[in-house]
């Protein structure tokens, strides 16, 4: 009977003992796919400099946009122009772009999105078509450089904007705090006085079609 009770004790205790590390592993499961679960969500930060600064222009055709922080991409200096000759725009006139300037810098808004949309942020930057060619650059912030995706002109010949994609530019800058110098630099920009339709009345109408359903 002794020699039963020694048996029957080891059993319980090595069933123990395999239910304990059973449960110790099914933790460390739980946890390694709560993990890849959280980083298979898929998400990219984007540098804007130009229109997308503006957080309406940028979820008009990206929705899952969020803003991520403000900063500066050092070497760069914004300029306005089209990537080629006798080309329409919705903007009715030069577009923002981006040129290597050793000891100038640009100011902006980076943005987190869904990989869903890196299809749709190419299209609206006219990848297919030539017009936009991606870009990783390293962006200085207040925790320090951030790699970030942006788009650079192809082919860039220099022009004037309409003032209304010089108004959305503003508009976006001001709206995500950038500093006041570089505001005024923007704010300076000369236009090319065109007054007819353009895209901001298309993100007017969107925007009053939001309020309405509220």
């Amino acid at each position: 009977l002794f020699y039963w009770m020694i048996i029957i004790g080891l059993f319980e205790m090595r069933l123990r003992l395999s239910l304990m590390i059973s449960e110790s592993v099914w933790q460390a499961l739980t946890c390694t796919f709560s993990n890849m679960s959280s980083d298979s969500e898929g998400r990219f930060l984007y540098f804007a400099f130009g229109s997308n600064l503006l957080k309406q222009r940028l979820q008009f055709e990206n929705p899952s946009a969020s803003l991520y922080i403000t900063g500066r991409l050092k070497d760069y200096e914004l300029k306005f122009g089209f990537w080629a000759n006798n080309v329409k725009s919705r903007w009715h006139g030069a577009v923002a772009t981006i040129e290597y300037c050793p000891g100038a810098e640009v100011w902006g808004v980076i943005w987190t999105m869904s990989n869903q949309h890196l299809s749709t942020l190419d299209e609206q930057e006219g990848v297919s078509r030539g017009m936009y060619s991606p870009l990783e650059v390293s962006v200085e912030t207040e925790h320090g450089p951030v790699l970030c995706r942006t788009y650079k002109m192809n082919n860039f010949r220099p022009g004037l904007p309409s003032p209304q994609y010089k108004k959305v530019v503003c508009l976006g800058a001001e709206e995500n705090g950038l500093p006041a110098e570089y505001l005024k630099k923007l704010n300076d920009i000369e236009t090319n006085g065109y007054n007819g339709p353009s895209l901001l009345d298309e993100l007017k109408l969107e925007k009053t079609m939001k309020q309405q359903k509220k």
